[in-house]
């Protein structure tokens, strides 16, 4: 028999801006509420209209995340297209201490932090079908202009081949399949060798084991080894 370590996981999950790994975090959340929790990252960059402060992110100006660097406030911090990004040590060791699944939702530069930090975290990377599809989706949201989804798009192509420094890729084309395979990731990480704590044996394994050290014939009533 095993114990398993009863400890939650911290699950990194990064992607280039408009692969829908927002939508696919918020599936996974609903999935399991109960055990799964999002940290919230800090930023200084502007709030858009579909932001919801406390929600989306922590909206602070420059000076105070640089205030909040100095005081060792963030677990890991970086700075994308002229703004700051961070993730809040708060919180985080208390809820995987009491088996609860910590998901940061980060970028590329943020996750290398992270792996020098936690490097038994789970890194996924989610990669949109194509490029082109890629900027289709910019362009369908709305909230940048062309020269900003051009900036966007050069940043992705960027982005994208960092993906081997990741555990696993996920291409998400079809939703649905997209947040089952990364379901399935997940559930696959609970069973590592690694997270196991103490093999034990029952009384009557003990048992067995010794009748076998000693070559003796035995028979019970769950099984027969002659």
């Amino acid at each position: 028999m095993i114990k398993e370590s009863q400890k939650g996981s911290v699950i990194v999950i990064s992607a280039p801006s408009g692969a829908g790994k927002g939508t696919i975090i918020n599936r996974l959340l609903a999935n399991d509420s109960k055990n799964r929790w999002l940290s919230i990252s800090t930023t200084s960059r502007p709030i858009r209209a579909n932001d919801i402060p406390g929600v989306t992110y922590n909206f602070v100006a420059k000076e105070e995340f640089e205030t909040k660097i100095k005081e060792n406030y963030f677990l890991e911090y970086t700075n994308y297209a002229g703004n700051y990004y961070g993730t809040p040590k708060e919180f985080i060791s208390a809820k995987i201490n009491a088996g609860i699944d910590v998901i940061l939702e980060i970028e590329i530069e943020g996750a290398n932090n992270i792996k020098k930090l936690i490097p038994e975290a789970i890194f996924i990377f989610i990669m949109p079908p194509s490029l082109k599809e890629l900027v289709k989706r910019l362009k369908l949201r709305g909230t940048d202009s062309p020269e900003k989804i051009i900036e966007r798009f050069k940043r992705a192509y960027q982005e994208v081949n960092e993906v081997s420094k990741y555990n696993y890729v996920v291409i998400n084309d079809i939703l649905d399949e997209a947040v089952n395979k990364v379901e399935a990731i997940i559930k696959a990480e609970k069973c590592r060798v690694d997270r196991i704590e103490e093999v034990y044996l029952d009384t009557k394994e003990e048992e067995i084991h010794e009748l076998l050290l000693d070559n003796q014939e035995f028979i019970n009533e769950d099984f027969k080894i002659e």
